[in-house]
């Protein structure tokens, strides 16, 4: 079997390294996304492990459209009984670009008209749509008129782990945090520090992985769950399997710190809730006065960037004092800051010795490395 393992833009080559590191089989870098090839349990682990990809889809056709009519015409012929009866629900998504086929609603919507046609041609009755929580969701990629017609395995994107809950205004996307994690080569041996940790998205992706938690594990369900055939049993051995691997302890500390007593309260039950509140120190503190627990390290920032007008010249102060305390106060350490702001970057006073392109959503930004000797 192929899948697809979706990726925000600029993470495909860090997903294509994950993949590897499951074992799975010939991996292909495409835009937004890496293919592979395994079965089925090959899909349920990659749903289970993968830290930095969006969805999991397993394609089911392929075709050249350009027309409405082809496109209902093609989706119409692909095997939709052997995924759909019509006691199930269904919702489509699509996305497009550079198509004669403009507008993604029409375009999900012919898709859907195809879908419950076979399926009453078949059994008679039609199976209902369900927007929200659909038990099968179906995904239409149409680019320059070349469209693949795809399961999507994940159901919710893969970054709704279920442990974060409580959000602070703006929350980094947990698996842009666990692309900043891997992006900083941090491996567990030295510490890593978030001076402004907000709801603790980053350190608990880093608690995560240095404790060999799967970020699935904490999910309610995923969209393969509800698919005919789906088999609990072996899903449960592949969940305790996983559970075999917890380590209790880290060999070096995690540390998310925040001056918003509300931010760490909602960062220590976001922890508890992804099962690593007891390998994370959390506190309350202003970021000048916090310290560092050993001389060398790794030291992560995620502040606001002034996405609004205006808001750029108010963060220019905020940005004088991280600098401020990468130099005073982390010598020996590597820092890495993500921003969408250049301008406001330039006001850390340091150089950068390497930047990477990185998506927050819709908003380009940088991934700035320091090496502070």
């Amino acid at each position: 079997m192929e899948f697809f393992a979706t990726a925000a833009k600029g993470l495909e080559e860090i997903v294509a390294r994950e993949l590897a590191g499951l074992g799975m089989k010939e991996q292909v870098v495409e835009r937004g996304g890496v293919r592979f090839s395994g079965d089925i349990s090959d899909c349920f682990r990659a749903n289970l492990w993968l830290r930095t990809a969006q969805r999991i889809l397993l394609p089911i056709g392929e075709f050249q459209c350009d027309t409405q009519q082809a496109l209902y015409e093609n989706v119409r012929e692909l095997p939709w009984t052997h995924y759909l009866t019509p006691d199930m629900t269904l919702a489509v998504s699509c996305n497009l670009r550079d198509s004669d086929l403009k507008h993604s609603g029409f375009v999900a919507l012919k898709t859907k008209d195809a879908i419950v046609d076979a399926i009453r041609d078949r059994y008679g009755r039609r199976p209902s749509v369900d927007a929200r929580d659909p038990d099968l969701l179906v995904n239409v990629h149409l680019a320059r008129n070349r469209c693949t017609v795809s399961l999507d395995t994940s159901g919710a994107g893969l970054d709704k782990r279920g442990y974060r809950l409580d959000r602070k205004e703006a929350p980094l996307r947990e698996t842009l945090a666990a692309a900043i994690v891997e992006l900083s080569g941090w491996d567990g041996t030295v510490p890593l520090v978030d001076p402004m940790c907000g709801s603790g998205t980053i350190p608990i992706e880093a608690a995560l992985k240095a404790s060999c938690r799967p970020p699935g594990f904490t999910r309610p369900a995923f969209g393969f769950q509800r698919w005919q055939g789906f088999d609990p049993v072996a899903w449960q051995c592949m969940l305790d399997e996983a559970r075999s691997r917890f380590r209790d302890s880290l060999a070096a500390p995690v540390i998310g710190s925040d001056a918003s007593a509300g931010a760490i309260r909602s960062a220590c039950r976001n922890g508890a809730r992804a099962g690593v509140d007891r390998l994370i120190r959390f506190s309350v503190e202003e970021m000048d006065r916090c310290t560092p627990p050993e001389q060398k390290g790794v030291l992560v920032f995620n502040p606001p960037y002034g996405v609004r007008l205006g808001e750029e010249e108010a963060l220019k102060a905020l940005y004088r004092q991280i600098g401020d305390v990468m130099k005073r106060r982390f010598s020996g350490y590597t820092a890495y800051l993500l921003t969408g702001s250049p301008e406001l970057a330039k006001h850390v006073g340091l150089k950068a010795s390497r930047r990477t392109v990185l998506f927050n959503g819709p908003i380009e930004c940088r991934l700035l490395r320091y090496e502070l000797y």
